[in-house]
């Protein structure tokens, strides 16, 4: 199976750079960097098998997760895109406009990838954010609008692309910090990035 892993930071790719015939393209923070990253590895090697954006990601509040969890994401959702009423954030099919071939501003994770992947760690939906959650106020924000259990930078931005080539995909995560207050956000790199290794080196069986 050929293997597109689409990281923003070098050391989030890394961790996937031992997985035989994987292709690993840094493509930089931020959603516009991430579609790129697709649409150019599209350009230069063809379509891939599966997709997978991955790297770490924030804790959302009432998920209780810990430092170091992986999160495997059943989809991946818009936070920003839609509009802010009186009654509250509407997301764009409200307007009557289509992000793209899925629900509002959930993208949704390739089935049979997430088959293959959910045992890697606890399922749920992440949140792709342009702006990261550092009040309390903002991180519980972030849960009404998506019903997310965490927040990263790319994967929704990641899949929309890839079903744009017909290929599909997956986000996948490992928890490095809460999210709420930033002076009173928990952080752990080091640990994050070991895990997100431990996570790489059990992928290539669940692809055979």
């Amino acid at each position: 199976m050929r293997l597109l892993v689409v990281t923003a930071v070098e050391r989030e790719a890394d961790a996937f750079r031992s997985i035989p015939g994987c292709v690993v393209v840094v493509g930089g923070i931020g959603r516009t960097n991430a579609a790129l990253a697709v649409a150019r590895a599209w350009h230069e090697h063809g379509a891939f098998d599966a997709v997978l954006s991955a790297g770490i990601a924030g804790a959302l509040p009432g998920a209780k997760l810990a430092i170091g969890d992986v999160v495997v994401a059943s989809a991946s959702v818009y936070l920003e895109e839609g509009i802010a009423t009186p009654s509250g954030f509407a997301d764009l099919s409200s307007m009557g406009f289509d992000l793209g071939p899925f629900d509002g501003n959930v993208v949704p994770a390739d089935e049979d990838l997430f088959g293959r992947m959910k045992d890697l760690g606890v399922s749920g939906r992440i949140a792709t954010v342009a702006t990261c959650s550092g009040t309390d106020e903002g991180a519980l924000e972030v849960v009404r609008r998506t019903g997310a259990i965490a927040e990263a930078m790319e994967g929704a931005s990641v899949l929309h692309a890839a079903a744009t080539f017909d290929m599909p995909a997956l986000e996948l995560r490992v928890i490095s910090n809460s999210t709420g207050d930033r002076d009173r956000q928990a952080w752990d790199l080091d640990l994050a990035f070991a895990r997100l290794g431990a996570m790489a080196s059990g992928i290539s069986s669940r692809l055979d």
